[in-house]
């Protein structure tokens, strides 16, 4: 067969392990194929398209744009939408609804991953659409930071083809999980790492993460109830590595796609190694 499937599994949370806060320390980058002086007449007079543009528009022409986000999610209920309380996409769409004057509907506003509470993002990917083309993106660029909170940044823009789709155009997808292994924590890592005062095993944790390399059916480390639309839990990991850093150990995981909870589940499991 393609895959060897893995034994159904209880995971559970031992005194030391790993358990579900573990994604304060996570970390998503995804890989592809591919300033506050402005106020609201300013913006309308640089960024506001023009008439040739408006032409376009009424054609029923769509131009779609492709974002490298970063974002501390420590303050934000992760990164689906939902009016109260506040996620990631919504300050986003916020920001762009005020510069294009389009409602979020119209915007289409997709990332390539939905990050939970808590979780960190230094190269989220992000794409939406607009009826009218942006000849001078970096005033674009400038004028959507500047309307969003210090903690999210986007850190580019850029026009992208009609077939770019940030969740189904993505090669492959990283996660970093960090965890502090010594008896005291340090208060600057609180946001960014689990702690664990219980001495782990890196080698030992390194061995049971490469059972996890190769494509397998990963339906034991998923939550059920939010992957029954899921077509498949058949997925790829291309790497799975563990590595230490002084009083910091990093487990690093990449592969085409992941199901609801799918890491998360799997670094706890090799936590306990």
């Amino acid at each position: 067969s393609l895959y060897k499937p893995f034994p159904p599994v209880v995971l559970r949370t031992p005194s030391y392990g790993l358990h579900t806060h573990l994604t304060w320390s996570g970390f998503l980058v995804c890989i592809f194929d591919g300033r506050r002086q402005l106020v609201d007449g300013s913006l309308r007079a640089v960024l506001h398209p023009g008439a040739e543009d408006a032409d376009s528009a009424a054609a029923g022409c769509s131009h779609k744009w492709r974002m490298v986000i970063a974002y501390d999610g420590t303050k934000f209920k992760g990164w689906q939408y939902q009016p109260s309380p506040p996620t990631i996409q919504c300050f986003l769409e916020k920001a762009l609804i005020r510069i294009t004057k389009l409602d979020r509907k119209e915007l289409c506003l997709v990332g390539a991953g939905r990050t939970d509470t808590g979780v960190h993002a230094r190269g989220q990917v992000a794409h939406f659409t607009t009826p009218f083309a942006y000849h001078c993106l970096d005033s674009f660029h400038s004028a959507i930071n500047g309307l969003l909170p210090p903690d999210i940044r986007v850190r580019e823009i850029s026009a992208a083809c009609p077939e770019f789709h940030a969740r189904t155009s993505t090669k492959s997808k990283i996660y970093h999980y960090k965890i502090y292994n010594e008896a005291v924590m340090d208060p600057f890592h609180t946001n960014y790492a689990y702690h664990s005062a219980h001495k782990l095993n890196p080698h030992a944790m390194q061995e049971a993460a490469n059972h996890f390399v190769g494509v397998h059916d990963f339906s034991s480390f998923a939550n059920a109830v939010h992957n029954d639309r899921v077509r498949s839990p058949i997925k790829k990991i291309s790497r799975f590595d563990v590595t230490k850093m002084d009083a910091i150990i990093q487990l690093e995981v990449e592969g085409t796609g992941f199901l609801y909870r799918q890491v998360r589940n799997m670094v706890q499991h090799g936590g306990r190694s």
